[in-house]
């Protein structure tokens, strides 16, 4: 599975805005190479995440970067520094190459790429992908978004291993030459308009995953999704219902011939089944034999943090679904458990200017935390409990056997936790 040559980085010396994972991963792998490198960071520097830069990098905390901003010759933009911030206007305006993270670790592994994105699926998706690989004995990392940055891997990683990556809408915008040799888009729906501002924009950001592909790539999205505006020349595959990789009359079909009974799909919901689908097209069409995709599509479980199954207490479900930061996400949540199951579902959180209406149902109970309580309780209703341990305390109060208790709740956590995995782990915790 060749790669293609990469584009030269642009000169140093360079400056890091935004020292979460990515960045402190963009910082080290740069000045493994030799490079010189200067970091800064919004935040006080006591609130920066392990590990610290290594001795040699020089560290600016509680900065926007403008002032640090005149001694680099390029810039990496870790995925959550919003364009309009101040140090990545007045780079482009002096015409200093800003580059995403995403851009700079592709640049410097010379690996094969399969790159995932979409609203929602992207981890589930990713780490199936490499569960696929794996049972064809081929070498795969998986990175992104679902722990490992991807610069983390230069210099770790062989030649022949495929890089399997999430992809988000934050990083496809800051790409430049991003070309994977195979790129997945699994669906799009309203998300991030607080970032992005239009859903035309946030669709523009994501088709930027196969803008640069060539003719021996390959670029998969579902079937009846249009795509022709996004560039590139790949060849295109489709999954779902009509597609090369079909869905009809309880199976999985790849070009007239079953692969899998959708009974057989060890991941839950129909948003699942859509997500194994386009994680079997592309790796289908990239080669890999049949059977070690049937293999993986029967044995795999799933990720934390997406519909997790916790524990059973007294005859009820609990279910960790904190990677849930949207209304879509919710809502296929929701559809993946029969009819006649009684849901009590945990919401709330930072709405990211969503609208919530969609998520109203009177067959749930449902239960209000986080900054945007009061606006769901309007738009959806529900008992506004503010946090989430007086949350799971009232949902257990009223749950009762064969009942479930679900959190999924529609919004980012960063109002009262540090990030969904955060907020995943207190909810298991406060369950146990």
């Amino acid at each position: 599975m060749a790669s293609r040559p990469r584009p030269p980085l642009p000169p140093g010396p360079w400056l890091v805005v935004g020292l979460a994972r990515s960045g402190i991963a963009a910082a080290r792998a740069l000045h493994a190479r030799g490079e010189r490198v200067v970091a800064v960071d919004s935040g006080a520097a006591s609130s920066l995440p392990e590990p610290r830069l290594p001795a040699g990098i020089e560290l600016h905390a509680g900065t926007d970067g403008l002032a640090q901003l005149a001694q680099a010759h390029a810039v990496v933009k870790s995925p959550g520094v919003p364009r309009e911030a101040a140090v990545i206007a007045a780079a482009r305006a002096a015409g200093v190459p800003v580059l995403g993270e995403l851009e700079l670790g592709w640049r410097l592994l010379p690996n094969a790429f399969v790159a995932v994105t979409g609203t929602n699926g992207k981890t589930t998706t990713v780490e199936l992908l490499g569960r696929i690989h794996r049972e064809a004995d081929l070498p795969v990392a998986v990175a992104g978004n679902v722990g490992t940055a991807l610069t983390a891997l230069v210099g770790e990683l062989d030649r022949a291993a495929v890089v399997v990556c999430e992809a988000s809408s934050f990083q496809l915008e800051d790409t430049l030459a991003f070309a994977p040799e195979g790129a997945v888009l699994l669906n799009l729906e309203s998300d991030h308009l607080d970032r992005h501002g239009t859903l035309a924009d946030y669709r523009a950001a994501k088709l930027e995953i196969f803008a640069r592909q060539g003719d021996d790539d390959v670029a998969v999205a579902p079937a009846g999704l249009a795509i022709d505006d996004a560039g590139g020349g790949a060849r295109r595959v489709r999954f779902g219902p009509g597609g090369e990789l079909d869905d009809r009359d309880g199976r999985l079909w790849w070009h007239g011939e079953p692969l899998v009974a959708h009974d057989e799909i060890r991941l839950r919901g129909a948003h699942n089944r859509a997500n194994a689908a386009a994680a079997a097209a592309i790796a289908l069409a990239r080669g890999i034999e049949i059977d070690a995709v049937r293999s993986a599509l029967r044995t795999f479980a799933g990720v934390e943090h997406r519909l997790e199954e916790v524990a059973r207490v007294d005859g009820v479900l609990y279910v960790n679904d904190s990677k849930a930061t949207n209304v879509a996400s919710t809502l296929v949540a929701l559809a993946s458990f029969p009819a006649d199951v009684r849901v009590h579902l945990i919401l709330g959180g930072q709405g990211k200017g969503q609208a919530f209406a969609a998520l109203r149902d009177p067959a749930h109970r449902t239960y209000l935390i986080g900054e945007d309580a009061p606006r769901l309780a309007r738009e959806v209703g529900g008992e506004l409990c503010g946090d989430l341990a007086t949350a799971v305390a009232r949902a257990r109060a009223t749950a009762r056997p064969g009942d479930v208790v679900l959190l999924s709740p529609a919004c980012a956590s960063f109002d009262q936790f540090a990030d969904f995995e955060a907020r995943g782990r207190a909810f298991k915790a406060l369950v146990a």
